[in-house]
């Protein structure tokens, strides 16, 4: 019974969609009109080492140029901070860096969403209900 459990509850995991790579944007100092957020520039980061998307929007004499890459999120948070002084949005010369650990977070900003729906994505809240009923079923035989 309790393998019949434990194969359940894997199952669940592996149906819940959990990603086992985070996934970023990826280009090098992209300028013109496109800040390299479509579908060609999405990479699979290295899994338990880049752990973030880090964005850099640099505004130069001849446009914005962007820089957008896989990252540790510590490393970046350091950068981005050492950056700070430097991020006035629009200003030539101006050098912003963000970091963030969601999929594909460092494109284009997303339509907003309400509070209750960001707390905990669909697949994981139905992957998180089996679990629950699974445990439950399992105390009552």
């Amino acid at each position: 019974m309790n393998v019949l459990v434990y194969a359940a509850l894997y199952g669940c995991l592996i149906a819940s969609g959990l990603p086992l790579q985070l996934q970023c944007y990826h280009c090098e100092e992209y300028s013109l009109d496109n800040d390299c957020s479509s579908p060609q520039f999405i990479v699979n980061c290295t899994a338990n080492i880049q752990n973030a998307c880090q964005k850099e929007v640099l505004v130069g004499s001849d446009g914005v140029s962007y820089r957008k890459v896989c990252a540790s999120f510590t490393t970046c948070l350091i950068v981005s901070a050492g950056y700070q002084s430097f991020c006035s949005p629009g200003k030539v010369g101006s050098v912003c860096i963000s970091c963030c650990n969601t999929p594909l977070c460092n494109g284009p900003r997303p339509p907003r969403i309400s509070a209750a729906e960001s707390l905990t994505p669909a697949p994981q809240r139905t992957a998180l209900s089996l679990v629950i009923a699974l445990l439950l079923i399992t105390d009552l035989v």
